[in-house]
């Protein structure tokens, strides 16, 4: 199993996280798919459409996603349509749930995270969210130990572990202001079970 304490290439992959998580509401074509991040500002996934096209075609290859049929309309091309497979939809909620828990500097991991994490289920949000603050509090703790330890250095030398400790700070806030609502049901949670399945 992946460490949460280091990212693998493949889970890096946002925009096969993204394609994931949209078939996972149902099957789509991949100009369905492309529209749909433009419409809704997935800002995080880069190089579209291509990168969206070779996501696909990775994650067919892999057995995550099959064919689902073609759509016909008039006056338009054929467009293949694809659904996500039980194992692709396992695999989904692994790397989301990994994202979550997994603390980087590169924000946009963070923001495909959060954009999805309704793919989990409640409990699994919620542990993941808790590593995530655990992970965070870890970093703080080594970041005030080094700036202890840097004692009679500079201020001007350490400007940027004051910038990385204040960022921690207010992301553990935030994430912990989320925790709070999701325990107290202040933050209403999707029901998995009336998502449609694949040919459903």
């Amino acid at each position: 199993m992946t460490s949460r304490d280091q990212l693998q290439r493949s889970d890096r992959d946002l925009p096969a996280l993204a394609v994931l998580a949209l078939l996972a509401q149902g099957p789509r074509h991949t100009y369905d798919m492309h529209r749909f991040m433009v419409d809704t500002r997935k800002d995080f996934i880069v190089g579209l459409p291509r990168s969206l096209y070779h996501a696909v075609d990775r994650l067919e290859k892999s057995g995550l996603i099959t064919e689902a049929g073609i759509e016909q309309s008039a006056g338009r091309p054929d467009r293949v349509r694809y659904a996500i497979t039980d194992a692709g939809r396992a695999d989904l909620r692994r790397r989301v749930a990994l994202l979550l828990a997994t603390p980087e500097p590169d924000a946009t991991l963070a923001y495909a995270a959060l954009s999805f994490m309704g793919v989990l289920g409640l409990d699994e949000a919620v542990a993941a969210l808790r590593s995530r603050v655990a992970a965070i509090d870890l970093r703080l703790a080594r970041l005030r130990g080094d700036l202890a330890e840097a004692h009679g250095v500079p201020r001007i030398l350490l400007v940027e572990a004051e910038f990385e400790q204040a960022r921690l700070a207010a992301e553990r806030r935030w994430t912990a202001g989320l925790l709070d609502e999701l325990e107290s049901g202040a933050l209403p949670w999707p029901d998995l079970a009336a998502m449609p399945r694949p040919g459903g």
